[in-house]
């Protein structure tokens, strides 16, 4: 009986040599008509374009995100070493803008310096420079960095801007202590240069924040002070060489007594803002006796 044929009630079953011999003919056939034609490799190239191509392009557009990305990192390196280097240049200047502004600064305080001294030229005079100051909002007072070795003595006038900034009250080796105008103890004999009558300067700090300080004592009888006169130094002062600016009267008053007028004088001197100063090395005493 054929070995394919089955019996009746018994299920249909190939043997395993057949099926392998059906198979390998299969397998050779679709050998040969796979290298004779295209037959197979058309459908099988489709589908693996189709699966292959948008992987392609996904990994192109991967690769083209990442080189962008990298060129991007490039330049933000780039940009962020050049903002670095543009600080620094924006900080050099910056330094390089305010020395210059303190170099003006300075320059201007030498010449005010310069042409107040050419003003008073009759007198000996050095200059020094404020090392330290007392409390306060203003120079009432203040050291400076001369002293007796070079040849400073108290009751020295100092100068500053347009005018008169105080007296020296103490000396040490290298420093000196000034007691300026403005301060509460001080009290400077002056004179109305335009009528030469006398008054007395009185230190005002909490007039000072107004930019005033007082005077009193004046005798003008005749009326003929007027606001605006100058204020300078008497010849009667003890401790104040003649005839330097004091500042302007810019208020008088009548006093109860009917005898005397006061009010208030603005100062010559800035004295909130002060950094070198002259100091006239000759004293009142020794000039009224060299004379």
């Amino acid at each position: 009986m054929s070995p394919i044929v089955k019996k009746k009630g018994e299920k249909f079953t190939l043997p395993g040599k057949y099926l392998l011999f059906i198979l390998t003919l299969l397998c050779t056939g679709l050998i040969v008509v796979t290298f004779n034609t295209n037959f197979l490799s058309a459908p099988i190239s489709a589908v693996g374009g189709s699966a292959i191509v948008p992987l392609q392009e996904g990994i192109s557009k991967a690769g083209s995100w990442l080189s962008t990305r990298s060129e991007e990192l490039v330049q933000i390196r780039s940009l962020l070493q050049e903002n670095a280097d543009l600080k620094a240049q924006v900080d050099e200047l910056t330094m390089e803008n305010i020395r210059l502004q303190q170099d003006r600064y300075e320059l201007t305080n030498l010449r005010e310096l310069y042409e107040l001294d050419s003003q008073y030229d009759e007198y000996h005079k050095i200059g020094a420079r404020i090392i330290a100051r007392d409390s306060g909002n203003w120079f009432h007072s203040f050291v400076i960095n001369k002293g007796s070795e070079d040849g400073l003595q108290i009751d020295m006038n100092v100068m500053a801007g347009s005018g008169l900034v105080g007296r020296i009250v103490d000396v040490g080796p290298n420093w000196s202590k000034v007691m300026s105008i403005i301060d509460d103890n001080s009290n400077t004999s002056g004179m109305v240069l335009s009528t030469s009558e006398n008054l007395v300067v009185c230190g005002d700090l909490e007039l000072y924040a107004d930019g005033v300080i007082r005077f009193e004592k004046l005798i003008d009888s005749a009326d003929r002070v007027v606001e605006g006169d100058k204020i300078v130094t008497s010849n009667i002062s003890d401790k104040y060489l003649p005839g330097i600016l004091i500042g302007y009267i810019s208020t008088i008053n009548m006093d109860s007594n009917n005898l005397t007028k006061s009010g208030l004088i603005t100062p010559a001197v800035d004295f909130e803002h002060l950094e070198e100063v002259l100091i006239i090395t000759q004293l009142k005493q020794t000039v009224e006796n060299s004379g």
